[in-house]
């Protein structure tokens, strides 16, 4: 018997001694049934399935108690028919080419984890991000326990984000799988991408596919963009906050031809309102204005398998912080009062094309193309610091099968070019970075209780050298509702010191890199392990569902750019000596009280360390504990579609170390460790209709704010000025409201 064997091996059944029930898969080609070779067979709610074989026959065993057979192929409709007897089944599959449209009602969850992938992915969807305000991709996390947020600095209003403790350079964050938020756009890149831009986003826990790249260590993060086929013919969302902050969405798009449509997408954002609401003469948030322009071009050919996108993007961003009686045309490059500007222009240009074959559905190709221009230009007090990325994106793939759908490969090559162009106070960096790569990728899936992904793929890097990256991702079912995950994988990536930590420019500590000879400032490039297990169970309690997910990620650092500011009074870069991980737990509670309501409860614990010249210590600014609460609920629609949301979510993060401050014999007034800090997030809608709702919420509403966010603000060029110690909020509690139309 060719099914099985393997988990026959370690699980021996008695489905060897029982009946055997035969049949036939077909589909029909110009009128006449064809037999239809590697379709899946199995019995509904089992672990027992087969496939077919060259001439679509199959055998697979049969109990009475057998009522729902399950068909299917890639690029073919799915059927579920019922065997009332022992009896020879004939059937045909559908092409999905050949089907009218089809119209499916059903209460989707707004975030949810599969039981049937391989990897540890969790899929958020549009209506996960209106949950929150969720003005651009750094704020669509606000109600997602595997991704930390908090500002990265006093002044900048940068919000950072962290997953399994590390932080966003070590997580590969992509637009529609082409690497984006790299390089230049690290810092901000995150405020570059509206949330109402974002149809739904993917978080892929511990390594990554070989597909996108070798530079994930910590996960991935993949953005998905409206498509101008599906989104609103017309969009607006307008928003505004008691923090000065005002936006505006507007999407428009519209059917050109039968094959090809366009959509427009604009957002602006501004704040002009000067807050300083701790008397530290300071501005609590930046004032900022921004022009976001997209145009997105897509071409459909379902007929012939063609389907292609086509975007070009421009975006204008200016910020400028400091002390809130700073003149920029004054004083800048004086001492009369310290400022900073942030001026980034950006221009993007990119294409995907996908190419399914009609004849043969499982053989698919795409290719993926993109440029970018980045150009910002900034300065923190005295300290300057500019920087022009160009960068290109190449990536073929092409996927088919095996024998049979169980076994799928991907296979393709990838081209990258970077070149870099930066001023660092008084002193040009310059350098190219370039590669080319191939990478193979085997996924077995046994339509039951077991699939894993296996992928490698070999690069040559002008910089990095020859490097081989392999990535591993198990699926195990041990039970009903379970998946049991491992996984394991290697990333390499050049660390960009500067852009990376653009916070540091604002304080007043010198830069130092303590080099090696390496080829990236003199430093060598970063190199990491991740390794991983999870596991997830649903249940259901008092007849309404649940799950549970128990997660353990351990990050191990062969090599990594240890940024030190252990000494107050300087900043070193250097290669790392001896060991740096961090070790993630999770604990998460999904549960769906009575009809309409959801709850979400998590706990994370960090132990996080690195070699330090001084030391062995702590991560600064990351917390031990942490501990997440969302709850939401929505009334029933009325007829014309109208209804009330309600959703609240609790953030508690633990005692963090601060940066020793040693050397100041606490004249700045911190200890070891920051206080515990717990906020509370809250936003109601009214939904008059499918076409028209207004929400309004609030940010911080318990009002927690740090005491001193920026040591020697009394003294913003002396020895002790520094905008980096931050661990909770600045600004205090804040509330906004919001109107959304749509037009279908």
């Amino acid at each position: 018997m060719k099914n099985y064997i393997f988990i026959a091996l370690l699980f021996p059944l008695c489905v060897f001694s029982q009946e055997k029930l035969t049949g036939t898969i077909t589909e029909n080609v110009n009128n006449k049934e064809v037999p239809l070779s590697g379709a899946n067979v199995y019995w509904l709610n089992t672990q027992i399935g087969t496939v077919t074989d060259f001439d679509g026959n199959f055998e697979i065993a049969y109990k009475p108690e057998y009522k729902k057979m399950v068909i299917s192929y890639v690029g073919y409709k799915t059927d579920t028919i019922s065997v009332n007897a022992h009896k020879r089944i004939t059937h045909s599959l559908t092409s999905t080419a050949n089907l009218d449209e089809v119209t499916v009602i059903a209460r989707q969850k707004a975030s949810s984890r599969s039981f049937i992938q391989s990897a540890n992915v969790l899929n958020v969807s549009s209506a996960e991000l209106l949950k929150a305000a969720c003005c651009n991709l750094a704020e669509s996390f606000e109600t997602n326990p595997s991704i930390d947020v908090n500002f990265s600095d006093a002044i900048s209003g940068t919000r950072q984000i962290k997953m399994l403790g590390l932080t966003s350079p070590y997580i590969l964050i992509t637009t529609e799988n082409v690497p984006s938020i790299r390089g230049a756009s690290q810092a901000y890149g995150l405020s570059f991408i509206p949330g109402t831009w974002v149809e739904s986003i993917q978080i892929t826990k511990g390594a990554g596919s070989v597909t996108n790249g070798y530079e994930s260590i910590a996960g991935q993060i993949n953005a998905e963009l409206q498509k101008p086929t599906t989104d609103d013919r017309l969009f607006v969302n307008a928003y505004g906050a008691g923090n000065g902050r005002f936006e505006l969405n507007t999407h428009l798009n519209t059917k050109v031809t039968e094959r090809w449509s366009t959509g427009l997408y604009i957002h602006g954002n501004l704040r002009e309102t000067e807050f300083d609401k701790n008397d530290d003469s300071f501005l609590d948030a930046p004032l900022m204005q921004q022009v976001n322009v997209m145009n997105r071009w897509q071409y459909t050919d379902t007929e012939n398998g063609y389907v292609g996108f086509f975007n070009v993007r421009f975006l204008n961003d200016e910020k400028q912080t400091g002390q809130t009686f700073f003149d920029s045309e004054k004083d800048r490059g004086t001492t009369s009062a310290w400022g900073s500007e942030i001026k980034t222009q950006r221009f993007d240009v990119s294409g995907k094309f996908v190419f399914v074959n009609p004849d043969i559905p499982w053989r698919t190709g795409g290719l993926q193309l993109a440029y970018s221009h980045h150009d910002q230009e900034s300065y923190f007090g005295l300290n300057d610091y500019n920087i022009v990325h160009n960068s290109f994106y190449a990536n073929f793939t092409y996927n088919s099968i095996i024998s049979d759908s169980r076994h799928k490969i991907k296979t393709g090559v990838s081209a990258t070019y970077d070149g870099y162009d930066e001023l660092v106070l008084t002193e040009n960096f310059n350098r190219i970075e370039n590669s080319v790569g191939a990478f193979f990728e085997y996924n077995f899936d046994n339509l039951g209780d077991l699939n894993f992904t296996a992928g490698i793929r070999g690069d040559i890097h002008n910089r990095l050298g020859a490097f081989i990256t392999p990535r591993f991702h198990l699926r195990y079912t041990p039970w009903e509702k379970s998946a049991f995950r491992i996984s394991a994988g290697r990333g390499k990536r050049s660390a960009n010191i500067f852009t990376e930590n653009q916070q540091l420019f604002a304080t007043s500590r010198s830069l130092n890199i303590l080099g090696n000879g390496g080829d990236i400032y003199g430093l060598d490039p970063e190199i990491a392990w991740n390794y991983g297990a999870s596991y997830m169970q649903g249940f259901d309690l008092f007849g309404r569902r649940g799950d549970v997910t128990f997660d353990f990620y351990r990050t191990d650092f062969v090599n990594q750019i240890v940024v030190d500011w252990e000494n107050p009074s300087k900043i070193n870069f250097y290669n790392l000596e001896g060991e740096s991980y961090s070790n993630n737990y999770q604990i998460e509670f999904n549960y769906n009280p009575f009809t309409h309501f959801d709850v979400r409860l998590a706990y994370k614990y960090y132990d996080v360390e690195t070699r330090y010249i001084s030391g062995k210590k702590e991560n600064p600014l990351t917390p031990n504990h942490r501990f997440f609460a969302n709850a939401s609920f929505q009334t029933h629609q009325t007829a014309k579609g109208g209804n009330w949301k309600f959703d609240a979510t609790f953030n508690y993060l633990g005692e963090q170390r601060f940066p020793s401050t040693e050397s100041y014999l606490n004249t700045i007034g911190l200890s070891e460790f920051s206080p515990s800090v717990s906020t509370l997030n809250a936003q109601v809608t009214k939904v008059f209709s499918t076409n028209f709702e207004i929400y309004v919420g609030g940010e911080n509403i318990t009002n927690v704010t740090q005491s001193n966010p920026i040591t020697g603000s009394d003294t913003p060029f002396g020895s002790t000025f520094d905008t980096t110690y931050v661990y909770g909020p600045i600004f205090g509690s804040s509330y906004y409201a919001g109107l959304r139309y749509r037009l279908n």
